[in-house]
């Protein structure tokens, strides 16, 4: 009998459900129409909150206060803020006028925020006057006078910020027909978003978005968990990112949801806390901040029964982690979300009625409208399913390009509109995909191909380990080597080499088993909980004397 060959590692998200055809502003309004008195908005640090009607009279209010400012279609305006109400006042105000917001990382210093003002020609900032230990005004004040683009900069809460909302307020006729005149003329196609990448060398690189890219994702996200105006969203992931402004703020008022600020940035207890007060139904985080609210001591004091779904993405989430999050958080219909900036960003989902086990060892399928294939990166070619290989995926979703940087597009998007993410995957017979580290994250020792997540995965079963990365130090006779860092339970010893070696002893290959052990407090991390794996190579390099 002949064999069924093995079909090829590609796949496309079918759906009944046409993508929006909408500018962000119009979907906006689509949601004002339908619920006006239904909350939008809930900023709990300040005690403020929105209904739909509310919300667009301020959006519209701003966006009337940047048109008599001189701001148009085209422009861009900044953003340097944590998450507060402003933000997402700002993101529909520039969005109605078609200007792109460049959204500035909130952990950037004076060096960073000028190159990305000069990159991005920014007209305008939007900023906050100080969070935490960053001075934000005292840092443009400083790059100022090397920003030549930068002609305005309004502070958030200044007395300069309420007079462009008020001028807004009593905008007449004349300015108000030309706002609308300005919306008429906007296409979904638009660039509308300019999102820095966290570039782990040299400078980041802006991906450029538009309202079709962002619109449609955070729509179709909202579609897969079920969202409608009856859910309560809570954020606490950054909305200077993706994950917040498009799997958050666009999911959730493209169904007519409300959204709900914790705090300025994440706290694992106000997130719990806004959770219960607000009864909130869905919860976004990466893993470390679902590893961090349920070691809350407080965590048990809270009320989360309310909670239904939420998204768990950014970085690999480990199998425990989940488990608990379903059974002591009651998120039953949690799902995981994979994807990059580039993509807009979601390229897979897992769906609310997977198992378990599908939710703790994929990232899921393939979304709506969207396709995904697994190549062999020397190669191009598509790879059987089963086999691992480079992740690409093609669609509505992937960026316009990188902002003034056609090469480096070139490098990332092929003639065939394909985006290469640089991860590597394997896809299952039904299309699930399982990724299974970055091509530079994987490890070469001695000739075989180590995946770090298949590791940290196994070391995560250990009781006394509450979290684990595992990296590739040089070796000279293997070339490398697996070193492991690792984050203790609370009230646990330190692990040494020698009882983690002990622990792996016939239940892992003893190639895959760490040589060196690295007890720390924390991860390195970008602002987003994504581990800064290059930093820990670095430092390995000064601890081990390599």
């Amino acid at each position: 009998m002949p064999t069924t060959p093995t079909p090829p590692s590609h796949a496309s998200g079918t759906s009944d459900v046409p993508l929006l055809g909408d500018t962000i502003g119009e979907n906006l309004d689509r949601a004002v129409r339908a619920f006006p008195d239904r909350d939008a908005l809930v900023d709990c640090p300040t005690a403020r909150r929105w209904t739909y009607a509310e919300l667009a009279a301020d959006v519209d209010a701003l966006a009337l206060g940047l048109l008599e400012l001189g701001i148009a279609k085209g422009d861009r305006v900044g953003i340097w803020a944590p998450n507060c109400a402003e933000w997402t006042l700002t993101q529909y105000a520039t969005a109605k006028l078609g200007a792109i917001l460049v959204t500035v990382n909130p952990a950037y210093r004076a060096h960073e925020l000028e190159y990305v003002l000069n990159q991005a020609g920014i007209r305008l900032l939007v900023a906050a006057e100080r969070f935490k230990t960053s001075d934000y005004a005292a840092m443009i004040e400083e790059v100022r006078p090397r920003c030549p683009e930068l002609e305005r900069v309004l502070l958030t809460g200044s007395p300069a910020w309420d007079e462009v909302l008020a001028a807004g307020r009593r905008a007449d006729q004349a300015l108000r027909a030309e706002f609308a005149r300005r919306q008429g003329e906007l296409a979904p196609e638009d660039p509308i978003n300019i999102q820095y990448t966290s570039g782990t060398t040299g400078f980041p690189k802006g991906a450029t978005l538009s309202h079709h890219n962002i619109l449609n994702n955070g729509y179709f996200v909202g579609e897969l968990l079920n969202y409608t105006e009856q859910d309560r969203i809570c954020i606490p992931v950054p909305f200077y990112h993706c994950f917040g402004m498009v799997m958050g703020n666009l999911a959730a008022i493209s169904h007519g949801a409300c959204t709900v600020i914790p705090a300025p940035s994440f706290e694992p207890g106000a997130t719990l806390a806004a959770v219960a007060a607000e009864r909130c139904t869905s919860l976004y985080g990466v893993p470390t901040m679902f590893i961090a609210e349920l070691a809350d001591p407080d965590f048990e004091r809270h009320d989360l029964t309310s909670l239904r779904t939420g998204i768990m993405a950014g970085s690999p989430c480990p199998s425990e982690v989940m488990k608990e999050v379903i059974e002591r958080m009651g998120m039953a219909e949690v799902s995981i979300c994979y994807g990059m900036t580039e993509t807009s960003p979601v390229s897979t989902q897992t769906r609310v009625d997977d198992p378990v086990e599908r939710r703790v060892s994929t990232v899921g399928r393939v979304g709506p409208h969207l396709e995904v294939k697994v190549v062999d990166p020397a190669t191009g070619r598509t790879v059987p399913r089963g086999e691992p290989g480079e992740l690409c995926t093609r669609g509505y979703s992937v960026m316009l390009g990188y902002w003034n940087e056609p090469e480096r597009t070139a490098e990332a998007v092929d003639g065939d509109r394909w985006m290469h993410t640089g991860d590597l995957a394997v896809m299952d017979e039904d299309g699930y995909l399982a990724i299974t580290g970055r091509i530079k994250d994987m490890v070469i020792r001695g000739g075989e191909n180590l995946y770090p997540r298949e590791i940290e995965e196994f070391l995560h079963s250990h009781p006394d380990i509450l979290d684990v990365q595992v990296i590739g130090v040089p070796d000279a006779r293997y070339g490398e080597e697996l070193m492991a860092w690792v984050r203790m339970r609370a009230g646990a010893e330190p692990l040494t080499a020698e009882a983690v070696r002990s622990y792996c002893a016939g239940r892992l290959a003893h190639f895959k088993i760490p040589r060196y052990v690295h007890v720390v407090e924390e991860f390195p991390m970008t602002v987003t909980g994504k581990i800064r794996k290059v930093e820990m190579r670095e430092a390995a390099l000064r601890i081990l004397g390599l």
